[in-house]
């Protein structure tokens, strides 16, 4: 399925504002000039736009415009509220990021499996572990459970780059929403092992799982991703809704 032409437009205007071609506080194109550069309506750029107040990229103001209002951080930080890959992420962050696979199997979903995932006892699934690195340091290690009917195909060597890369444009899968859970829990002897960390120093890690599904309603995957404390960062947009 090909991209809407207002998510091009959000990703390009993002892209520049990460890359601070718009200094923090400026007004960015007024609406006129942006359809104009884009060759596109109204509506195609307010989605866009509307697309980076939700993100907490930018804010209308109402008779002045659209400001920016992002303010790059230097630790890397990752997203709750929105859907991103680790490679997107590490670009996001300006950084060089590559992954690790560690073990890639094929499984079929047992009582203690389906418990923890959500899938049902007797579904096949992709079993995969990665360790993801940034700029040579080893700060993730995921556990990825994938739908084997919904991700036909899957490889070592797909895992090793950007699965969801190859689900949104080899499959043309839709990915649509993300339910997580954030935890801290004890350190085990995996994370102790490839994330080169010392009990001694730290004894439990941040936890993130997630359960994700596509355009179809159906959960394709669940992953359980555990991050190194000291590199812990996640960030979000809160909006005060009206009671």
């Amino acid at each position: 399925m090909p991209k809407s032409k207002y998510e091009s437009i959000y990703k390009d205007l993002k892209q520049k504002i990460e890359a601070e071609e718009f200094s923090y506080q400026e007004l960015l194109p007024s609406e006129h000039t942006l359809v104009q550069t884009y060759h596109c309506s109204r509506n195609t750029v307010r989605r866009a736009i509307a697309n980076l107040v939700t993100d907490g990229y930018v804010q209308t103001i109402q008779g002045k415009g659209v400001r920016n209002i992002f303010r790059p951080v230097e630790q890397t930080s990752y997203t709750i509220g929105s859907i991103e890959s680790f490679k997107e992420s590490s670009i996001r962050n300006r950084q060089n990021g590559r992954t690790e696979v560690l073990c890639f199997m094929e499984i079929t979903a047992d009582d203690k499996i389906a418990g923890k995932t959500g899938f049902a006892a007797g579904t096949e699934l992709y079993y995969i572990q990665r360790l993801h690195y940034l700029d040579e340091k080893p700060l993730i290690i995921n556990h990825n459970y994938f739908l084997k009917s919904a991700v036909c195909g899957l490889t070592p060597e797909i895992a090793s780059g950007s699965i969801y890369d190859y689900l949104e444009h080899t499959l043309h899968m839709t990915i649509v929403n993300s339910k997580r859970v954030v935890t801290v829990e004890k350190i085990t002897q995996i994370d102790e092992k490839y994330l080169h960390m010392d009990v001694r120093d730290y004894n439990c890690m941040a936890v993130i799982s997630s359960q994700t599904y596509n355009s179809d309603g159906v959960m394709f995957e669940f992953t359980q991703s555990r991050h190194r404390p000291d590199y812990f960062r996640f960030q979000d947009n809160a909006v005060r809704r009206p009671l």
